[in-house]
């Protein structure tokens, strides 16, 4: 069964830094795109960046674009998002989910198999 687990949420001060993971069981990453998203109580879940599966080009949103660096480690089957420079306005849980094939869709709805999420907090 494909399954993906994120994990490295916390509690950190605006202009802190976080590294989340997205582990997967069930399949390997290697070939397949990830993205992360992210979603607030009450807002629908937007797409934060993605990381193709076929020859590592990522894509951002221009909210993160420039704070946010999407990676992959394929000997440990895992996606990372580090954020830096964080702000209140990054506050939310965070998912990471795959739409199934090498390349990055634009549409939430592309992607399935998501993980439990990682609250992300950032507050002084």
């Amino acid at each position: 069964q494909v399954q993906l687990v994120e994990s490295g949420g916390g509690l950190v001060q605006p202009g802190g830094s976080l590294r989340l993971s997205c582990g997967a069981s069930g399949f390997t990453l290697d070939y397949y795109a990830i993205g992360w998203f992210r979603q607030v109580p009450g807002k629908e879940r937007e797409g934060v960046g993605c990381i193709n599966g076929h020859d590592g080009t990522t894509y951002y949103v221009d909210s993160v674009n420039g704070r946010f660096t999407i990676s992959r480690d394929n000997t440990k089957n895992t996606v990372y998002l580090q954020m830096n420079s964080l702000k209140p306005e990054d506050t939310a849980v965070y998912y990471c989910a795959t739409p199934g094939g090498y390349y990055c869709s634009p549409n939430v709805v592309d992607f399935d198999s998501w993980g439990q999420g990682t609250q992300v907090t950032v507050s002084s």
